[in-house]
């Protein structure tokens, strides 16, 4: 890391100024990158959260859903895109709702 970008990390008194200093600006490459993986992980995460609160194996989802386990595990650790109508088809098959909120 270079001796600049260190200083503002140190110097950084907001977490948005950590994120600016280690990510760089809103609307730069680097920054882009960090924020849709910050997203893709936050849903992840909210993912699994919801269908353990089901009480529901990955496997248990995936035939509620008509899919296949591999997928759900691939959702769940970031490491696949999602389509809204499966997004939505996948908290409905967990009894949830999924509302959007668009800023």
């Amino acid at each position: 890391m270079d001796k600049v970008k260190k200083e503002a990390i140190i110097k950084a008194r907001t977490f948005d100024e950590l994120l600016d200093a280690e990510y760089g600006n809103p609307g730069t490459p680097e920054r882009d990158q960090f924020d849709a993986d910050a997203a893709a992980f936050c849903l992840a995460e909210t993912l699994k959260e919801e269908r353990l609160r089901a009480g529901l194996t990955q496997e248990q989802l995936a035939e509620r859903i008509g899919t296949k386990k591999t997928y759900i595990s691939r959702l769940e650790n970031g490491k696949s895109d999602i389509q809204l109508s499966t997004l939505f088809r996948i908290f409905e098959g967990l009894g949830r709702r999924v509302s959007l909120t668009i800023l």
